[in-house]
């Protein structure tokens, strides 16, 4: 079977400073991939990289058998590959419904209008606020808007930075179940998680990066079970429901 999403010996520096050195990771069709790691590890850098934000220096990315290294962020996502940022990254100053219209600008008026009332009802939240200005939203709901946004392209794959960050347990509950819907309904997804318990539980494949480099990778229940990974990442049990 070949990867739907394939990166080889991936090398990205930031100035002198070598962030990424030859990363190499697959993700394949249907599939929830975690990508977990300290915090300054590579991990927000390795889907920048992926998504056409900063310059590879060395190495290839490749999806659906296309090499996309390098390519323009925005012909990336036309060719079916989202990214949802860290921090969401809103329009602040924007409507909700224009936020979510603004993610989808590759389609036509009319898909567009349509795709976007769709995405209100995915969260009820949104359609009673789409007049709102976005800023003014919680973080939970800004979350839910950044993930709507991202699903304006009709993506085949998303990517997927820190969904939880700033999150109540309850509202980190319900982006996990979030994963698990759009994963049921075809779109697979590249997470990059802090709560690594939240990440290991849902995916079905984990990666752990240190220091700009695999260090582990598996399926995710022997990713959970390692020691190493248990003692620095997780401090207790993950649960596969």
């Amino acid at each position: 079977m070949n990867a739907l999403l394939k990166v080889e010996d991936l090398v990205v520096r930031y100035g002198q400073v070598e962030a990424l050195h030859g990363v190499s990771l697959e993700v394949f069709d249907g599939e929830i991939v975690a990508l977990i790691g300290s915090n300054g590890a590579g991990k927000t850098t390795l889907l920048r990289a992926i998504s056409g934000m900063i310059p590879v220096v060395q190495g290839s990315i490749s999806f659906e058998g296309s090499e996309i290294t390098n390519l323009r962020s925005h012909d990336i996502v036309r060719k079916g590959l989202a990214h949802i940022p860290e921090g969401r990254q809103i329009f602040g100053d924007q409507s909700v419904y224009d936020n979510l219209l603004l993610g989808g600008f590759s389609l036509d008026r009319v898909s567009l209008r349509a795709l976007a009332d769709s995405e209100l009802r995915r969260f009820p939240v949104l359609h009673e606020r789409r007049a709102q200005r976005a800023g003014t939203l919680s973080g939970g709901e800004q979350q839910m808007l950044a993930i709507s946004r991202g699903l304006m392209s009709r993506p085949r794959m998303l990517l997927m930075d820190e969904p939880s960050m700033g999150l109540a347990p309850l509202l980190v509950r319900q982006v996990a179940e979030t994963i698990l819907d759009l994963n049921a309904s075809g779109v697979t997804v590249l997470l990059v998680e802090q709560m690594a318990s939240m990440a290991l539980a849902v995916a079905d494949r984990a990666y752990v990066i240190q220091n700009g480099q695999v260090k582990l990778a598996g399926p995710s229940r022997e990713v959970a079970s390692n020691p190493e990974v248990v003692r620095a990442y997780l401090g207790g049990a993950v649960s596969h429901e």
